[in-house]
């Protein structure tokens, strides 16, 4: 049964804050909607990424309108350099049970070179909640980095076709890894988006980009909505910056489970050398328990 609801009803922020108490917010295609309708914007969607359902429901609580699952929390979480497909899925199912936002799944490479078989990994993230999935050309392998370029337009194409063909059409979000390997400049970043694009990838995006000049060459070369993300940029960047370049979606990566280590080593190295200051950084209980059902 498809949503009766338009898009365009979720344009302002007010209309999108009420309508995500809604009952209606349980039902996948009146979310996959809302998911669409954020990146129709001027104002860029901030999309975090939590990496359990505790955090999600911190994010939740903190007004956040959309959730993005971190392939990199997640193996942080499980103390591995990779986590595994199953995991990631798992992750996944969990992250979308915690809240009725929105959820994009960081699917990697697919877990699979073959277009088909990594296409999959779209299906497997549908089951699981999702109303959005990432698609990487990185392939994992040190020996060649970044699939060649025909394979990696083959691999969304593939991604783009189950992506679309699902009772609720998940939105693909493809991903030019190239900056993040040196395998590549921007101009063949752009190439390949532009293939992305062609083939029928819904949001475009190319972890790497430092400079708000790079980010403007890749939102002008392309006309599906562009996601920064800021884990790796000029950290002086801001998100009145990034709208007036035209950047519609804005995340974070693996940062934020990032930060959370770097304080958990801090406070761990303090209590090593007998001292406790750290507790006065902790979060209250009160605050916690505010956010968790």
């Amino acid at each position: 049964m498809h949503s009766t609801h338009d898009a365009g009803e979720y344009h302002s922020l007010d209309v999108w804050k009420n309508a995500r108490q809604a009952r209606f917010m349980n039902d996948p295609n009146d979310k996959a909607s809302l998911f669409r309708a954020l990146h129709e914007r001027t104002e860029p969607l901030l999309l975090p990424n939590p990496w359990d359902p505790g955090t999600a429901r911190l994010l939740a609580h903190l007004g956040f309108e959309a959730l993005a699952t971190t392939s990199l929390g997640v193996a942080n979480r499980l103390g591995r350099k990779r986590a595994r497909a199953a995991e990631i899925l798992d992750d996944c199912r969990a992250i979308c049970d915690a809240t009725p936002l929105p959820v994009n799944a960081d699917l990697e490479n697919g877990y699979a070179d073959e277009p088909a078989e990594a296409a999959k990994m779209i299906a497997g993230a549908a089951a699981c909640g999702a109303v959005g999935a990432s698609i990487e050309d990185a392939t994992g392998d040190p020996r060649a980095w970044i699939y060649d370029f025909e394979l990696a337009v083959e691999r969304v194409h593939a991604a783009a076709e189950v992506a679309h063909s699902l009772p609720v059409p998940l939105l693909l979000t493809a991903r030019a890894e190239n900056l993040l390997y040196g395998a590549g400049d921007l101009d063949d970043t752009i190439r390949r988006l532009q293939a992305f694009e062609k083939v029928g990838a819904d949001v475009l995006y190319a972890p790497g980009l430092r400079t708000l000049a790079e980010m403007r060459m890749v939102v002008e070369s392309v006309s599906r909505p562009v996601n920064v993300v800021m884990g790796f940029a000029d950290p002086t960047i801001t998100l009145p910056q990034l709208r007036e370049i035209g950047v519609r979606r804005v995340s974070i990566g693996g940062a934020l489970s990032r930060l959370a280590l770097r304080a958990f080593l801090d406070g761990a190295r303090e209590m090593r050398a007998g001292r406790f200051g750290f507790v006065t950084q902790m979060a209250s209980v009160q605050e916690l328990r505010a956010a968790f059902p």
